[in-house]
């Protein structure tokens, strides 16, 4: 199997460091441009390992061809042709939202796989309780919501990783992929975030489709999802945006006409 991360190094670190610095970037300013967040920036200039698939972002950010020490170039053309015979392509999505929503979905979702299988992974060697913000690398815990943290432990991720594959074959055999729980919801969600640049960088979506991340929001009907989960509020138990409710089926999103 391919290497999936380039493992971290001061030398590295600080050359992204002083790039940064040499633009006159915050690190906020600097994660913006690459697609990621903040606590993951720090961690690049900190010498930690970056996923091949940030790289191009990076680059992106602080204006550079290739990552030092790497070939892996911007410019590269992502093909996603290929995605229309993936096992989680999406008909449903194609037709109601766009060809790049579905890429999106098969795109985002091999990811959010990985990212789950690579956490658990980890968790299982951990004493019970454990939970994501305690491993010493996990894509997940920048982009799971913040307040319940210590509530994603080996249990939630077992669970997201058995609605992921469901969600898959829901797409793979052309069922509506309308979401009636948070999880179902944040998913979503997640997937057309981690697919974001790879398909920026893809010619051939630019030239069958405008790629836009709004398609999830489209499918949702509203933007509740970043209203409760990412804008910094807090949520009691009742709220139905709450980690306790987030498996239960609450609701029922209809597609935009």
């Amino acid at each position: 199997m391919a290497q999936k991360i380039i493992h971290g190094n001061m030398t590295l670190a600080e050359q992204i460091k002083s790039r940064r610095n040499e633009l006159g970037l915050t690190i906020e300013e600097a994660a913006i441009r690459a697609g990621v967040g903040t606590k993951t920036w720090y961690r690049y200039e900190t010498g930690k390992s970056i996923r091949k698939d940030k790289c191009k972002g990076i680059c992106r950010a602080l204006n550079w061809r290739i990552l030092p020490g790497n070939d892996i170039k911007i410019n590269d053309s992502i093909s996603t042709q290929e995605y229309t015979n993936h096992e989680a392509w999406s008909s449903f999505l194609s037709n109601n939202f766009g060809y790049s929503a579905a890429v999106s979905f098969a795109t985002g979702s091999d990811i959010l796989l990985d990212q789950i299988k690579d956490d658990l992974s980890e968790l299982a060697s951990m004493p019970a309780k454990s939970h994501i913000g305690q491993l010493s690398i996990s894509w997940l815990s920048d982009n799971l919501p913040e307040q319940f943290l210590m509530y994603y432990d080996y249990n939630f991720l077992y669970q997201m990783k058995c609605v992921l594959q469901k969600m898959r074959e829901r797409a793979k055999y052309g069922y509506s992929m309308e979401a009636h729980s948070v999880i179902e919801e944040l998913i979503l969600y997640l997937c057309s975030e981690e697919a974001a640049v790879l398909i920026e960088l893809s010619d051939e979506i630019n030239e069958k489709s405008s790629y836009t991340e709004d398609w999830v929001f489209d499918l949702f009907g509203d933007m509740d999802i970043i209203t409760f989960l990412y804008s910094g509020l807090y949520l009691d138990s009742n709220h139905s945006y709450h980690f306790k409710n987030w498996s239960k089926q609450q609701f029922h999103t209809e597609k935009s006409e």
